[in-house]
C-alpha cells in the first residue's frame, strides 16, 4: 500500500522544468521561455540563481558546478556553484554530429555525460565520456526526453515521449548499449491522443523503481525494477514535466516535481511525500 501527499511550493508565471537537488535545502528548477534558473526554498519563495538561454534539464555536480541543457541554442551550459557562468560543454555537436534541441542529462559515478536530444521520429542519446570521447549512442527515438540509469548503471532508460513508452538499453560499458532494446509500456490517456500521454522526466529510487513524470496525464507514474508498472499518483499538475528525490528512504520519497498548466506558462512547484508499504513493494535493487 502507499499514500501520498501534495503540496504546491510555488507558483511561476513559466512552465518549469529540471528539477535538481543539491542538498537537503539546495533545490532548483528552470523555467524555460522565462530563461531563468530559479533555487527554490523549503518555505516556497524562489530566487534567480543564474540567467539562461531555454534551460532545461540539469544535473548538479559533486564540485556544486551545474550542467543546464539549453533546448533552444543546441548546447550543454555549465555554471560554477555561485551561479556565475562557465561556459560550454556541448555547444551545437557531439561526435562531430548536429546537437538540435537537448533536453534532459544525467552523469554517471565515473563522471560520463548522458543527454537527450528531442526531435521527433529520429531522437538521440549522445555521450561524452569522462576521458572527452563523444558519440552518438542511441537513435530513431520519436522524441527522446527523459534519461535515467538504474542503481548498477548497466541499464540506460530513456522516454521515447511520442510512443508513450520507456525504451530500456543494456550497457556493455558506460556509453556502449547492447545491440537492441526493450521497453515498458506505459498507461494512455482514455483520449488515445498521443499530446496526452508523453513521458518526459525520470528518476530512479534506490530499490531501483523507476519514476515517470508523465507529461499531459497529471500523474507520476511508478514502474518496479522488473519493468511492471506500480501505481499513479495525481501530481495536480496538467502537465507534469520532471521530477528529483528530495530524500530517498525505503519508506518514505519526498519529490521535487515541476511542471505548470500551460506552455509557456503557467507553472508551479510541487513537493510530493510517497509514504511505502514495504510488505507491499519488497526492495529490489538493479
Amino acid at each position: 500500500m502507499f499514500e501520498y501527499q501534495v503540496q504546491k511550493l510555488a507558483d511561476l508565471a513559466f512552465y518549469s522544468e529540471g528539477p535538481a537537488v543539491g542538498s537537503a535545502d539546495e533545490w532548483f528548477v528552470t523555467t524555460l521561455s522565462g530563461r531563468q534558473i530559479l533555487r527554490v526554498f523549503r518555505d516556497g519563495k524562489t530566487a534567480v540563481w543564474a540567467p539562461g538561454d531555454c534551460p532545461n534539464g540539469q544535473v548538479i555536480l559533486s564540485s556544486g558546478e551545474h550542467l543546464v541543457c539549453e533546448s533552444r541554442s543546441g548546447r550543454i551550459a555549465t555554471y560554477r556553484a555561485d551561479g556565475s557562468f562557465a561556459g560550454y560543454i556541448i555547444n551545437g555537436t557531439c561526435g562531430g554530429i548536429p546537437v538540435q534541441t537537448p533536453n534532459d542529462l544525467l552523469v554517471d559515478s565515473s563522471g560520463n555525460l548522458y543527454f537527450t536530444d528531442s526531435i521527433r521520429s529520429d531522437g538521440k542519446v549522445f555521450f561524452r565520456g569522462s576521458d572527452g570521447i563523444e558519440k552518438c549512442v542511441a537513435d530513431g527515438i520519436d522524441y527522446a526526453n527523459g534519461i535515467a540509469l538504474n542503481r548498477g548503471e548497466t541499464r540506460l532508460y530513456v522516454a521515447e515521449s511520442y510512443a508513450n513508452r520507456i525504451r530500456v538499453y543494456d550497457l556493455a560499458a558506460p556509453g556502449e548499449p547492447e545491440p537492441g532494446y526493450s521497453c515498458i509500456g506505459l498507461p494512455a490517456h482514455s483520449s488515445l491522443d498521443p499530446a496526452c500521454n508523453l513521458p518526459d522526466g525520470l528518476a530512479v529510487d534506490r530499490e531501483g523503481r523507476l519514476w515517470v513524470a508523465h507529461y499531459g496525464m497529471q500523474a507520476i507514474q511508478i514502474i518496479s525494477a522488473e519493468s511492471t508498472w506500480l501505481f499513479s499518483i495525481d501530481t495536480e499538475l496538467p502537465l507534469t514535466s520532471n521530477l528529483a528525490f528530495i530524500t530517498d528512504t525505503p519508506s518514505r520519497k519526498q519529490l521535487l516535481v515541476t511542471g505548470g498548466y500551460g506552455e509557456p506558462g503557467p507553472g508551479a512547484v510541487m513537493q510530493i511525500t510517497v509514504l511505502i508499504s514495504q510488505k507491499s513493494f519488497p526492495f529490489t535493487v538493479n
